[in-house]
């Protein structure tokens, strides 16, 4: 989905962009020239003059204002676009250091989080058991010696996760050497937390089947926070891994509560 809307933003670029050099443009002209179709074309042209930026006249478009305008737009998508490469980078290193963690023979639980999910990605040729509720994990690059074991049950379409009574209970028959868990939310004062209800009970069921370490995955952006539904208590964590710009407010209150606080630098992550 980012990579879509990263296009379609780069298109209307191109499309301002031409209009700053060019007082107006014909629509059929530039539907040419950009490789789309007339109709793709109408839609960006839409798009750009609900925000006010250019007007539209009959088989026409042009700038409101070729200065301003066009210079606040680019900028703005601009500190966008940093500011999802800053959170990508993040979450790569985070899953980066997790799964330095994992050793041969490992059986691991992870859970339906985007940054859990990217540890399969760096695992290479390790031995290890994966157990998972994310089925995103199928389409996910894996090693030649990962066992990926899906739980099954029933699918919360916005994440492809795997949840109710028969993830549960296949969890329950599971136990894991070591937990990864990303979250929504983590505080010193009410444990870990969650956007999505359904997930509560699977992430809690990992907690109670791991004889090892429990690792929480997250950014620093959600150090301190509490969402919507509880996951555990803190004292149920041993260890949190987030990047370098955790507050250290936020370090020592967790550490406090007996919770490893490992923070990762980010700002030359490689892919």
């Amino acid at each position: 989905m980012k990579k879509t809307q990263s296009i379609v933003s780069k298109r209307r670029e191109r499309i301002l962009s031409y209009l700053k050099t060019n007082e107006s443009i014909n629509t059929n002209d530039l539907a040419e020239m950009l490789e789309i179709s007339p109709l793709t074309l109408r839609r960006d042209l839409q798009a750009l003059e609900d925000e006010g930026l250019i007007e539209r006249y009959y088989g026409g478009a042009r700038l409101v204002n070729p200065s301003d305008d066009y210079s606040a737009y680019i900028n703005e998508h601009i500190k966008s676009e940093d500011a999802d490469l800053i959170l990508t980078n993040k979450r790569q290193a985070i899953a980066k250091y997790a799964a330095s963690l994992i050793q041969d023979g490992d059986t691991v639980f992870l859970n339906s989080s985007s940054t859990a999910l990217l540890i399969l990605e760096y695992l290479e040729d390790k031995r290890v058991y994966i157990v998972t509720n994310n089925g995103k994990a199928l389409n996910s690059t894996i090693g030649p010696n990962i066992e990926l074991v899906l739980t099954g049950g029933q699918v919360y379409e916005r994440k492809q996760s795997l949840v109710g009574e028969f993830a549960t209970y296949i969890l329950s028959k599971v136990t894991a050497d070591k937990c990864f868990l990303g979250v929504s939310g983590i505080a010193a004062d009410s444990g870990i937390s969650t956007s999505v209800l359904q997930e509560t009970l699977i992430n809690h069921e990992m907690i109670n089947r791991c004889n090892g370490e429990i690792y929480v995955l997250a950014d620093s952006s959600k150090v301190g926070r509490h969402h919507n539904f509880s996951s555990g208590d803190i004292n149920e964590i041993t260890h949190l891994i987030t990047d370098s710009d955790i507050s250290e407010t936020e370090a020592t209150d967790l550490e406090n509560k007996g919770v490893k606080v490992i923070s990762v630098n980010y700002s030359s992550t490689e892919n």
